[in-house]
C-alpha cells in the first residue's frame, strides 16, 4: 500500500504538572547544549587545552544564542511590533527565535570569548561549528514537535497533516498535505554534522583555519536558501517578495564561506 500522508498530532507539551509544562522544544534544545558540550569536551581533550575553558565557552554560547535568536526574531521579522513593544522582547516563552540571529550572536559571543582568553577566533569556530550544525538538527526537530515552519501543499507520498494547525474540529479532508521542511532541514544538518565530525577526526592536527567554518556556513545556508522555496511564508511582509527574509539573509553567510574556504586553501607565503 503506498504511503499518501502522514497525520501528525503530537502535543508538543511532554507533560504538566500544576501549571508547569515540559515541551518537546525545551528537551530538544536542551539536548543540543548536552550532546555539544559533550563533544566539544572530546575535541578540547584531544588538544590538550586546559580545564574550564569549555565550561566558559559554553556560558558565552549559550548567551549568544538565545540573544541572538531573540533579537533576530524581533529585528528580522516583527520588527514594528517590538519597537512598538519594546518589553515584549523579553517574554521569550511566547515564542519567536531565528536561527540567522542565532548564527550572528554565535558568532559575536565566539569574537568576544576568543579576545577574553586570547584564543585565534577561527580555531574556536572551526570547532564549534560542528555542534552548531548538530544543535540545527534538534532545533528542527523541536519544529516539528511544535507543528510550526512546515511547507507549501505538496502530493508527495511523506506530505504532513498538521493538524494542530487547525481549528479543531476541521475536517480531515479540509486539511492541507504540506512538506514536512523541518524534516527536510534537520536531516541535512544531521548530515553536515556528521561530514564535519568526520572531518576533524580525520584530519586532526593539519586542520586549516577556517576551512570548517567556510564549509558549515556554504552547506548550511545552502540548504536553508532552497528548503526556504517550500516553506510557507512567516510573516506577512514576504507575501509578495521573491526571495523571502530568509533567503536574503543566508547570501551574506554563503559568500563568506566561500571567501573562508578560499583563503584558507591558499598556501601560505613565506616572509
Amino acid at each position: 500500500m503506498m504511503l499518501s500522508e502522514i497525520i501528525w498530532n503530537v502535543n508538543p507539551e511532554i507533560f504538566r504538572y500544576e501549571g508547569f509544562a515540559v515541551r518537546w522544544y525545551g528537551l530538544f534544545f536542551a539536548a543540543a547544549f548536552y550532546f555539544g558540550y559533550l563533544i566539544i569536551d572530546k575535541f578540547f581533550k584531544n588538544e590538550n587545552q586546559p580545564e574550564g575553558l569549555l565550561d566558559k565557552l559554553t556560558i558565552y554560547m549559550a548567551a549568544g544564542t538565545i540573544i541572538g535568536a531573540r533579537l533576530g526574531h524581533c529585528i528580522f521579522y516583527q520588527p514594528d511590533y517590538y519597537l512598538a513593544n519594546p518589553f515584549d522582547i523579553l517574554k521569550i516563552w511566547e515564542g519567536g527565535l531565528a536561527s540567522h540571529g542565532a548564527a550572528i550572536g554565535i558568532l559575536l559571543s565566539l569574537w568576544i570569548f576568543a579576545k577574553k582568553t586570547n584564543n585565534s577566533y577561527l580555531w574556536i569556530v572551526d570547532r564549534i561549528v560542528v555542534v552548531v550544525a548538530l544543535s540545527g538538527f534538534f532545533i528542527r526537530m523541536g519544529n516539528l514537535m511544535n507543528s510550526e515552519i512546515y511547507g507549501h501543499e505538496t502530493s508527495l507520498p511523506w506530505g504532513f497533516k498538521f493538524l494542530r494547525e487547525f481549528a479543531p474540529g476541521t475536517p480531515l479532508s479540509n486539511i492541507p498535505i504540506s512538506h514536512p521542511t523541518q524534516i527536510y532541514e534537520a536531516l541535512s544538518y544531521l548530515a553536515i554534522f556528521g561530514f564535519l565530525l568526520m572531518y576533524y577526526w580525520k584530519n586532526k592536527g593539519k586542520l586549516k583555519e577556517g576551512f570548517m567554518f567556510g564549509i558549515f556556513l556554504i552547506s548550511l545556508f545552502t540548504v536553508r536558501f532552497f528548503v526556504e522555496f517550500l516553506k510557507n511564508d512567516q510573516v506577512d511582509f514576504e507575501n509578495n517578495m521573491f526571495l523571502n527574509m530568509g533567503q536574503l539573509l543566508s547570501i551574506p553567510f554563503i559568500i563568506i564561506g566561500i571567501y573562508l574556504v578560499i583563503k584558507s586553501l591558499k598556501p601560505k607565503t613565506e616572509v
